[in-house]
């Protein structure tokens, strides 16, 4: 029989395959003035106050420093229970009067998300297909994401984090802004069966590389969210959105240690984050 030990340290195992080498893929977008982002949240900006030279100490060395402004859910970013509700209730049936303090979302807000480290798994909806992306407004289906798991010989178990690809993050870094945005093009993504079909199977947390977690039809916006209320008002599954899933699908990299920490916003409905996928290195 095999002792663990009563120390802290990490197990063997999880170390030794960290000295062998890991590869880190980075799925998080960098933040730019000017990035495309939904309309809906305050711009990212950033300014430099002070630049070297500003001030000038006596040994010759000086400092910049940065300031930035930015609503929680601009760029790479993790939805908190807070952030959507119906009928005027949030996940767990909880009022969202009840679960304001001090102006504050003191219930399910940023700060208790948790750090996740969990199993990831890629779902190239695209891929299945044969084709690049898919096209604008297109709602991926039940039978689309079982298609995509069957022709990657992929599984999912309960508290697996699925990332979604739909390619239309494609447009993101291409200059088309408000083709990515979508107003009028419409946006590819999971409808409320796809991610009734993804709580059946007990996911933690789901993202994608879209402006939105839902299909976004032609003209319409972000007039309605099924697939938020189905995640995150019903069922407490965690959304992250405008994710980085190019290069994960360029080298087939279809499951992988999944790594997300958010920022410890107290109250906020959202936190900025760089979600990573851990594989194994060559």
């Amino acid at each position: 029989m095999t002792t663990l030990s009563t120390t802290s340290s990490p197990p063997r195992s999880l170390l030794d395959a960290v000295r062998a080498g890991v590869r880190v893929v980075d799925l998080g977008r960098r933040l730019t003035v000017g990035m495309p982002q939904s309309p809906n949240h305050p711009p990212y900006w950033h300014a430099l106050p002070r630049r070297h030279g500003d001030m000038v100490r006596v040994d010759g060395g000086s400092a910049a420093n940065d300031m930035i402004s930015m609503g929680t859910h601009v760029g790479t970013h993790v939805d908190a229970l807070a952030h959507v509700s119906q009928d005027g209730r949030l996940y767990g049936g909880l009022d969202v009067a009840d679960a304001l303090e001090g102006g504050r979302y003191a219930q399910l807000g940023a700060h208790t998300i948790e750090p996740m480290v969990r199993p990831g798994v890629l779902l190239d909806v695209p891929a299945a297909f044969g084709v690049g992306r898919l096209d604008a407004g297109y709602e991926i289906t039940v039978a689309d994401l079982e298609l995509t798991l069957e022709r990657q010989g992929s599984t999912i178990a309960p508290g697996d984090v699925v990332l979604v690809r739909s390619g239309w993050g494609q447009h993101f870094d291409s200059g088309a802004d408000q083709l990515f945005m979508g107003q009028s093009s419409g946006v590819p993504g999971v409808g409320a069966a796809g991610a009734q079909w993804l709580v059946d199977r007990g996911v933690h947390a789901t993202g994608a590389d879209t402006i939105a977690y839902e299909c976004l039809p032609p003209g319409a916006g972000h007039a309605t969210l099924p697939a938020h209320r189905v995640l995150l008002v019903e069922n407490g599954v965690y959304i992250i959105e405008t994710m980085a899933l190019e290069e994960l699908a360029a080298e087939g990299l279809h499951e992988f240690v999944f790594v997300l920490s958010p920022l410890p916003l107290f109250g906020a409905t959202g936190s900025p984050v760089r979600p990573l996928a851990v594989v194994a290195g060559e």
